[in-house]
């Protein structure tokens, strides 16, 4: 098996490179990464020096890739599934790979954000309403791209949707769409809905537990104990 993921469950960049891989169909072996338990944390480290996760090891081609993007364009050149992640041509590749960064950026970074303030003792308030309020004007940008046809690039699943249905799925859970962005609420249902975002939140319930907002989780991601 040549393909290896480092990964966590609950990490929502880990479910951006889950769902290009379950997209693919591309068999890999996962190692789930513990922080706290000083031997994975170590071994993770050693791969990852930066500890940036997930990674990918290929032992094949002696690889070994962090970044989430630099991931899912190395998985489609190089293990590509029917239906490709970036198109060839460049000027559409180049609006996915700005989309992508855009729910990166602009929506995964606000959301962590408001999450590691409600997890630190000293948390921060006004960061948390920053990142809140930062979490809304990607919401208007995203609406406003959607317009008639209700997709953010082309006819095609992308990596721009691999990176925009976790951050859409946690952004939510702090700053709800409502009834304001009808368009982002719908692309955000049909995403959930698609069978590799689906497998791989089926997968997370069981960790959900651990999530500093699991009270906000849709209810049929409830873990047991929420």
């Amino acid at each position: 098996m040549p393909l290896v993921l480092h990964q966590h469950p609950l990490a929502s960049f880990c479910h951006k490179v889950l769902i290009a891989l379950y997209e693919s169909g591309t068999p890999f072996e996962r190692v789930l990464v513990d922080l706290g338990d000083e031997a994975s944390r170590s071994a993770f480290l050693a791969l990852s020096p930066l500890g940036k996760m997930p990674a990918l090891r290929d032992d094949e081609r002696d690889r070994t890739l962090f970044e989430t993007s630099i991931i899912i364009e190395y998985l489609d050149r190089y293990y590509p599934g029917t239906a490709r992640l970036l198109p060839e041509d460049f000027d559409q590749a180049l609006e996915v790979r700005l989309w992508d960064r855009f729910f990166d950026l602009y929506v995964q970074e606000p959301m962590q954000q408001i999450v590691s303030e409600r997890m630190r003792p000293d948390g921060s308030a006004l960061r948390a309403d920053q990142a809140r309020e930062a979490l809304g004007r990607a919401y208007r940008v995203i609406e406003d791209k959607l317009g008639a046809d209700d997709r953010i690039t082309g006819d095609t699943f992308t990596m721009a949707d691999c990176s925009a249905a976790p951050a859409l799925f946690y952004a939510e859970t702090l700053v709800s769409f409502g009834d304001a962005y009808p368009k982002l609420q719908a692309y955000h249902e049909r995403l959930m809905q698609r069978p590799s975002v689906a497998r791989v939140l089926k997968e997370a319930i069981p960790y959900f537990r651990f999530y500093p907002y699991k009270e906000n989780l849709p209810a049929r991601y409830k873990p047991a104990d929420a």
